[in-house]
């Protein structure tokens, strides 16, 4: 398709030709590199520092720093002038002190951007500043032509975007719509189901934002600009938020050195298969014969052994039975791949009580430990935070699922 033309060697391009002025001057600017803690100054003078700096009194409060810049990116002629094509907006929260070894990179979902990890709809404060406050250093960004890494229709092809109905069956009120079995536990968005009219829906569903029509066109772009990112600023703990886990894994795969742990918040699925949900006792349906995701977990390849050439290797089987409430796995069938890097990464799945993947996520999982990645799993009910769905960090008891995650990450992350 001519409209998509970076996705055609995008994967390669983008990690081989780096925009490193714009990048390294933003980074510069906006202190995205942690900078000494301001020195305490007494009446005879600053204990360090320019000579001429004027003496004055400490900070009354701890002081966090903001600033951004935009990593990977080429330049591209697009007729009679030059644009510039793959960028990622990423921008940096840093605390007066950093007490945790690694930083979080916060990575958002379908039709979503950042802006979901900076506060919550309510208006309270996010899982930014609740990370930060324990010590992290937190970058969050928005993914590739999309939100504040700008959108281009000419290079990139075209949009979609979600309607109120869509976000409100799965993601703010599925208990008005009951169209799996867990839909009717959820009881956790502000003030009421999160329908149209609710305050808190409107300003979620103001700040939803196109996104490129083509799913794999979306992993070409964003993959490489993530990994990118984690060579810029070293090694990292990976948070992602549903379809963000397509990144995650593959971040993962590339850089299972720099990944410290993925935390994969409801992340995509079921493996190979989308499903759609209809009510009523069966429930859900396959959607399309199509492999949705071709190597289990993500649509780009990942490092198989033995190693994998083509989708058709990887045999795929589908349970025969499952439990209530829950889809019918598609996992590998016979003979099994293992997945040797993501098995080095320190995994865990995050799943809420009502949201819509309380009905698959047991299948990832299950992927996973086939492949030999044994992650972990938190199921929010098994630790008494009821009532939630696939917007967690938006929702009403959002810092107690944000301490949850980081005392996983105090007992995982070495």
């Amino acid at each position: 398709m001519a409209g998509n033309g970076i996705a055609n060697g995008a994967l390669a391009a983008l990690l081989a030709v780096q925009v490193s002025a714009v990048a390294a001057g933003a980074a510069r600017a906006q202190g995205t590199v942690p900078a000494e803690v301001p020195v305490q100054r007494s009446a005879q003078g600053p204990s360090q520092g320019p000579a001429s700096a004027p003496a004055g009194p400490a900070p009354a409060e701890p002081v966090t720093r903001a600033g951004y810049f935009y990593i990977g990116g080429r330049y591209q002629k697009l007729g009679d002038k030059t644009v510039m094509v793959g960028q990622m907006f990423v921008q940096s929260r840093t605390p007066a002190r950093i007490t945790q070894p690694y930083p979080v990179v916060m990575v958002h979902g379908l039709a979503q951007t950042g802006v979901n990890f900076l506060a919550t709809a309510d208006g309270r404060p996010g899982w930014v500043q609740r990370f930060v406050e324990k010590g992290f250093q937190v970058y969050v960004v928005d993914q590739v032509g999309r939100g504040r890494s700008g959108t281009n229709p000419e290079v990139y092809g075209p949009y979609d975007r979600l309607g109120t109905r869509s976000l409100e069956r799965t993601h703010t009120a599925p208990e008005v719509y009951d169209l799996y079995p867990q839909a009717k536990l959820h009881t956790r968005w502000p003030d009421g189901p999160g329908v149209q009219g609710n305050a808190g829906f409107d300003q979620f569903f103001a700040s939803q934002v196109p996104f490129l029509a083509n799913s794999q066109q979306t992993e070409e772009l964003v993959d490489p600009a993530l990994v990118a990112l984690l060579d810029k600023i070293g090694p990292t703990i990976l948070l992602t938020h549903g379809q963000a886990a397509l990144f995650g894994w593959a971040a993962s795969d590339a850089r299972p050195d720099l990944v410290k742990a993925h935390v994969a918040v409801e992340p995509s699925g079921p493996p190979f298969f989308d499903v759609q949900f209809r009510g009523g006792k069966d429930f859900w349906e396959k959607s399309g014969d199509g492999r949705a995701r071709a190597y289990g977990l993500t649509r780009m390849p990942l490092t198989f052994a033995p190693p994998v050439k083509a989708p058709e290797d990887l045999v795929v089987a589908q349970q025969t039975k499952a439990a209530d409430g829950q889809v019918r796995c598609w996992l590998q069938g016979e003979p099994v791949r293992t997945l040797p890097n993501l098995a080095k990464v320190p995994t865990v799945l995050v799943t809420a009580e009502a949201s819509f993947h309380a009905t698959y996520d047991s299948c990832t999982a299950a992927f996973l430990t086939q492949a030999g990645a044994k992650p972990d799993v938190i199921q929010l009910a098994d630790r008494d935070l009821r009532g939630n769905g696939h917007m967690m960090m938006l929702e009403t008891n959002s810092d107690a699922v944000a301490d949850l995650l980081a005392t996983w990450l105090a007992g995982r992350v070495k």
